[in-house]
């Protein structure tokens, strides 16, 4: 029997994994990097033990590092979570030789399936239908679109889309930077790229007596930067014939390495119906919350018994209901996702509960409590936010409606984009694909129409925090002025008011009556409709939260601004703090460039962010080099734009 489990691995997953390990009476280790050091899942474990330094090269991908902290600590079992070390069979056989147990597929059946070329070969030969990769070199416009891809590892990172051909070198460099820093190995492959493609995946689970599970489909089409953000079980829409082949394949697959533990095997789906295979990711999924929600299993606890030679029943348990997984990240959708790191001073999801008689149930999966901090160093995920209900129609309308009324305080979120999502057309229909984002992008990052009384209510409350009477005045004076930036957009809202005996006087919000306001409240009358606005400052940044049109963030501006503040035109400024990895062959100061082109690259949360000119003309001050650490805002060069000739 396993006594004590270490967790390979830090956030949400080691925390979800830690859950498990305290219902069925087992001990916990926690590794953490220095970054991590006050993180909720060190604090969460019954030991823990540092891995000196930050970067995941030096702490989490160090697999001799992380074997002896569990010798260390006296642990029995290593659980490798998902990414990091999960699907390296190397560090499999390390804990296996240390005479610990691995909660994980042998390394063999991890050798055979990390390689997402020799998966496919392996496939192929087990009579399941896979896409024959390209060579690089060999590519041609007329194959194009194509996908560069890392051969190693997932989560999106190592991948790009290559529309252009001239574009595949610079793709194929891209990719494998971001491979080599997020799993250790640079291999990458080039495929086709379907467009309009459904990702739908086969949650499987295999114990050492030869007995496979198939737990359902998952749907997983809707991504950003090749990685999910809303996950779906069972995946609606696909014929039962369908269903039955995919279900049979993942079998297959599994039986073809001797594939023990839960593993997942990825399919895409074009448009004309004919799926093939992607890759088997040898570990548990981010996503699996949707797929135990459906069967009722926890399939952490079936890893662990699985782990300990136990046998599954001959068949899974049946399923009920609909489940959906909403991923909720401290990033900014209408800047090409970039990650925002900072302090979390708030998270907190509303009527989060058990499964009820009906099996409905909200959900939350998290590795950040209140006054946390985002680091630059790893993946920006703050929650997993999940909602099961008898129909799709239930579970989405559930999930929207506790996401929409969340308080997220802190650095930037893809809340909004995520409420929005649920609520288009497009998904509720279920007719979502691969490239969602890529048509509906604009329209679900639009900035909300309810900014400007949101800023009205910050000031208001601002001024009743200040002072019992709230700006009032018993004569006429001028109005109370506050200005304010709105995150992430950057529109800046002028608030004029006053307040007499006769109430509220805003020119810019005629009608508008305010019926209450405190330092963290105000009531107002729009329209002949009461609102109510919660209201919370944390420095100069303030967050307003309403349960009928969304919440917003605004960043409290000064009266008389610093004009050395200001930046100077044609500044790029790094929108992240990181690391600059790269800068373009040959750039240097006095060269001519054009708006749009790549000129240096950031590494941040283990991905790659392209820095590239705002505009034509002449680069007139480089500040980067590679190996640069950087904060958000520096400065890291200067093109002055071409002056156009009169005509």
């Amino acid at each position: 029997m396993i006594g004590s489990v270490l967790v390979a691995n830090r956030g949400e997953i080691a925390c979800r994994v830690f859950r498990t390990c305290r219902e069925l009476g087992i001990a916990t280790v926690a590794v953490y990097a220095d970054a991590d050091a006050g993180a909720r899942h060190v604090r969460e474990a019954d030991a823990a033990v540092r891995l000196p330094g930050s970067a995941a090269a030096e702490t989490y991908l160090r697999g001799e590092l992380v074997v002896a902290a569990a010798l260390a600590a006296g642990a029995d079992a290593v659980h490798p979570g998902y990414g990091f070390l999960s699907e390296n069979a190397e560090f499999a056989r390390a804990v296996r030789a240390a005479g610990l147990v691995w909660i994980g597929p042998s390394p063999e059946a991890i050798e055979a399936m990390a390689s997402k070329t020799g998966a496919k070969r392996i496939m192929s030969a087990a009579g399941v239908p896979v896409q024959t990769p390209l060579e690089p070199a060999a590519v041609t416009g007329a194959d194009l679109p194509v996908l560069v891809k890392a051969a190693g590892g997932g989560g999106g990172r190592g991948m790009r889309v290559v529309r252009d051909l001239s574009q595949l070198d610079d793709a194929l460099a891209s990719a494998r930077a971001e491979a080599a820093a997020a799993f250790g190995d640079d291999e990458v492959f080039v495929e086709p790229y379907a467009e309009g493609a459904r990702h739908v995946e086969v949650q499987v689970l295999a114990d050492t007596r030869g007995t496979v599970w198939t737990l359902g489909t998952r749907d997983c089409s809707l991504q950003r930067r090749h990685q999910k953000v809303i996950e779906e079980a069972p995946a609606p829409g696909l014929p039962d014939a369908l269903r039955e082949r995919l279900h049979g394949w993942a079998a297959d697959a599994a039986r073809a390495v001797g594939y023990t533990g839960a593993g997942t095997a990825e399919f895409l789906v074009p448009a004309d119906g004919r799926p093939y295979f992607l890759e088997m990711n040898t570990r548990l999924q981010v996503e699996h919350p949707v797929t135990e929600c459906v069967y009722g299993v926890d399939l952490v606890a079936l890893q662990l018994r699985v782990a300990e030679g136990e046998a599954l029943p001959p068949s899974p348990p049946a399923p009920s209901g609909h489940a959906v997984e909403a991923r909720l990240y401290a990033e900014d959708p209408a800047a090409g996702f970039a990650p925002r790191p900072g302090t979390v001073h708030r998270l907190w999801v509303p009527d989060v509960c058990e499964p009820g008689p009906a099996g409905a149930a909200l959900r939350v999966d998290s590795g950040i409590d209140d006054g946390d901090t985002v680091s630059v160093h790893y993946d920006p995920l703050l929650a997993k936010v999940i909602a099961h209900a008898p129909t799709r129609r239930e579970a989405v309308r559930k999930l929207a409606h506790a996401l929409e009324r969340a308080r997220v305080h802190g650095p930037v979120t893809n809340r909004d984009l995520l409420v929005r999502t649920l609520r288009h057309p497009e998904f509720t229909a279920g007719r979502m694909d691969t490239g969602f984002y890529g048509r509906h992008l604009a329209e679900l990052t639009a900035p909300p129409a309810q900014q400007p009384l949101a800023a009205l209510a910050a000031a208001l409350a601002d001024a009743q925090g200040r002072s019992p009477f709230g700006g009032w005045r018993n004569v006429p004076s001028q109005p109370q002025a506050k200005a304010y930036r709105s995150e992430p957009d950057g529109t800046e809202h002028e608030i004029h008011y006053r307040l007499t005996r006769t109430g509220l006087e805003a020119p810019a919000f005629p009608g508008v009556r305010l019926l209450e306001a405190t330092g963290t409240r105000v009531v107002l009358e729009d329209g002949g409709i009461r609102r109510t606005l919660h209201v919370a400052a944390y420095g100069d940044r303030v967050h307003v939260d309403t349960p009928h049109a969304g919440s917003y963030a605004f960043t409290a501006l000064p009266r008389f601004p610093d004009p050395a503040a200001r930046a100077e035109p044609g500044s790029l400024l790094a929108p992240m703090p990181g690391t600059v990895v790269r800068v373009a062959d040959g750039l240097a100061v006095g060269r001519t460039v054009t708006a749009g082109q790549p000129l240096l690259w950031l590494e941040a949360m283990k991905m790659e962010h392209r820095i590239t000119a705002p505009a034509s003309g002449t680069l007139t001050a480089l500040h980067a080099a590679p190996g640069r650490q950087v904060e958000v805002g520096a400065l890291l060069a200067v093109v002055t734009e071409t002056e156009e000739t009169p005509a």
